[in-house]
């Protein structure tokens, strides 16, 4: 089988793409190598997405956008892409199960969370250190939780950490937060909040569960030591210092800058009826909304493009 478009990733931009496709009467499928969803399905709380209630969660709107695309036709099917080939007219994606092919490809493979990439980190990995609140946070519960980041997921997922930890500290190696207003304002006025300005962590340390990490002042280059409570086993370190696009499969056949894919503002690439949507493209802004507003685009596109083609 051919399909008219698949689509690579099925977390917002994937998904909303698979809706428009599918609702111009393309044969859809999309590939997602775990779970739908990607980092929205992992956010507590999502309070910036239009018409939906103030603070909906995120599996709960992921889940919607997947009744949403199934319902209109697209198919979803999990496993691990491990080769494609963009160039030729019919696209193929070879996964670890079975091959695919395709008349148009729309990659929407999203980011996965930057490390610190120091000293102790991926040891203590699983151990004290986690990069998602939702998945994470009940084993804390109780105990005294830093996060690392001073941006909107960093602000936002501390004040979730907030139900969880006896107190959240943030640790941001600047003296002020880039997080929006409301995200400051709600954390300022969160009284298990406190602050760490102007830091960094260089190293983590620990025997067998994480039980301190160095800081690094940013503007006078002195060192200290956090330790772990002497009640506690340990301690919870949640960090949250950006994305790293998921684009390894494509180097050498598609654009790339600074590792994310070059789109025109119809999501088209270089190469002819392949598109790229969501987090994964160089682009400005990167939140659920746009990530949806990628996907209509790239999915209208090469559905208009497709039937020019006939």
């Amino acid at each position: 089988m051919i399909y008219d478009i698949i689509i690579l990733g099925a977390a917002p931009a994937g998904l909303t793409a698979a809706l428009y496709g599918s609702r111009q009467g393309n044969k859809v499928l999309v590939i997602e190598k775990e779970k739908e969803g990607g980092q929205a399905a992992s956010t507590n709380l999502i309070e910036n997405y239009p018409g939906t209630e103030i603070g909906i969660k995120g599996p709960e709107l992921v889940d919607l956008m997947v009744r949403q695309a199934e319902e209109f036709g697209a198919e979803i099917v999990i496993d691990r892409i491990e080769k494609v080939d963009l160039k030729p007219d019919i696209k193929i994606i070879k996964t670890h199960k079975k091959e695919y092919k395709a008349k148009s490809v729309i990659i929407a493979t999203g980011a996965s969370p930057r490390k610190l990439g120091i000293v102790g980190e991926k040891e203590f990995t699983g151990k004290g250190i986690a990069y998602c609140a939702t998945c994470d946070a009940p084993f804390f519960e109780g105990l005294d939780i830093y996060v690392v980041g001073g941006g909107n997921s960093a602000v936002d997922e501390a004040i979730y950490l907030t139900k969880f930890g006896r107190k959240v500290t943030i640790i941001h190696r600047r003296d002020k937060l880039k997080a929006d207003a409301v995200s400051q304002e709600a954390a300022f006025n969160n009284k298990k909040i406190d602050f760490i300005w102007n830091s960094e962590v260089i190293e983590f340390r620990g025997e067998g569960l994480l039980k301190s990490f160095v800081l690094r002042d940013t503007v006078t280059g002195d060192l200290r030591e956090i330790k772990v409570d002497p009640d506690q086993p340990t301690f919870g370190v949640f960090i949250y210092v950006g994305n790293i696009p998921s684009t390894d499969l494509f180097e050498g056949q598609l654009k790339l800058e600074d590792s994310y894919i070059v789109t025109d503002e119809d999501m088209r690439t270089e190469i002819k009826g392949v598109y790229a949507a969501g987090d994964v493209r160089k682009k400005t802004l990167r939140q659920v909304v746009t990530a949806a507003a990628d996907g209509a685009i790239a999915a209208f596109v090469a559905g208009k493009e497709l039937k020019a083609g006939e």
